[in-house]
């Protein structure tokens, strides 16, 4: 165990050095670019950083020109449309028509899209690998085998027993617990890959957090009982004006709760991904005000030893945020497919004196 951990430190430092070398490479680029470019490096690209350089993405565009034909274009990369004489590179640094048209659509594949097809196709690979393994009797009727699988086992369960089946009744919590799990193993992945020095953070992305967001947020509707209804519309045992202010609060509860999980979500993931680079952009600050002294200074004594302990911290927040993100689904879900008793608020009463009427 403890030589498990002295590699994932190692590996850490190795990591948070090489950043620096990321950083450098970038900025050799172009004089005029500042020593640290903290937003360029979490924003949302078009092409795919690795450790041995730069992909370039496909770019695709619906798009109508200056004499209203739409067509739909599709380039290898940013520099191939350019190159195609078609679109142009606009002063605020956006792809448009070069012939004065507009882009209705945006097709292309960018670098936070690819963490996010990455992490689901990692959901996909570990839970379909492991329901083959359960199926031939590994875990169900003999122990797991391997490490890999006691790992899924404990994370599985942690979903079931402690996300799903504690916030959803008994009857339903089984069938929303595939959904709640690849939720919570898809954030889990992308948090995990912003770690990663040439990486980006998907859920550092308003879309992608927004996206699931919304996903929930169908599933809570759809999973509504006459009850969650009812107490929407026509909330019980109130005196009947106060259902001018109630409804309108609960209507716009609806929508605030997935807004809160989208933001939540986005805003944790940027801060941090810009906490780890605005320290290791220490040492380039010191490098140009105090020479290669001043830079291997502030590496040795702050940037590094710093930028290590909060690579455990992101990795623990990374998980967590994918908890938090996980269990109010949970929540929201479970209050909408509850059915609640009325009996102390004189629900019953009301409708039977409604039914009398």
């Amino acid at each position: 165990m403890i030589q498990t951990l002295r590699r994932v430190f190692l590996t850490l430092l190795f990591l948070s050095i090489s950043t620096s070398n990321t950083f450098a490479a970038d900025q050799a680029e172009g004089e005029d670019e500042p020593i640290i470019d903290v937003m360029g490096t979490v924003l949302d690209h078009d092409y795919f950083k690795t450790p041995f350089g730069k992909v370039y993405l496909p770019r695709i565009f619906y798009w109508e020109d200056a004499s209203g034909e739409t067509q739909l274009s599709f380039y290898s990369s940013t520099k191939k449309a350019e190159a195609s004489g078609e679109f142009a590179m606009s002063e605020a640094g956006a792809i448009i028509p070069a012939d004065g048209g507009h882009i209705k659509i945006d097709f292309s594949i960018t670098s936070h899209l690819m963490y996010f097809w990455i992490s689901v196709i990692l959901v996909l690979w570990i839970t379909i690998s492991m329901a083959r393994k359960y199926k031939k009797g590994v875990g169900r009727e003999t122990e797991p085998k391997g490490s890999f699988q006691n790992i899924f086992e404990i994370l599985f369960e942690f979903v079931r027993d402690n996300i799903a089946k504690d916030n959803i009744r008994d009857d339903k919590y089984k069938k929303y617990v595939p959904y709640l799990f690849s939720i919570f193993m898809g954030i889990a992945f992308m948090n995990l890959f912003g770690l990663l020095p040439w990486a980006a953070t998907a859920t550092a992305d308003l879309t992608v957090t927004a996206t699931l967001a919304t996903i929930t947020f169908f599933i809570t509707q759809f999973s509504g009982t006459k009850d969650h209804w009812a107490h929407v519309f026509w909330f019980p045992g109130v005196p009947g004006w106060t259902r001018l202010i109630l409804t309108p609060v609960e209507i716009l509860g609806l929508f605030t709760k997935p807004f809160a999980l989208a933001i939540r979500l986005f805003a944790n993931m940027l801060s941090g991904k810009m906490m780890i680079i605005a320290i290791l952009g220490l040492i380039f600050i010191f490098a140009d005000l105090f020479g290669p002294g001043g830079a291997y200074g502030m590496a040795g004594l702050l940037s590094v030893p710093l930028t290590a302990a909060l690579y455990f911290l992101k990795a623990f927040v990374a998980l967590l945020q994918a908890y938090v993100f996980t269990i109010l689904s949970a929540v929201f879900i479970g209050m909408a497919a509850e059915d609640h008793a009325h009996d102390e608020e004189g629900y019953h009463a009301e409708h039977i004196a409604e039914q009398a009427n």
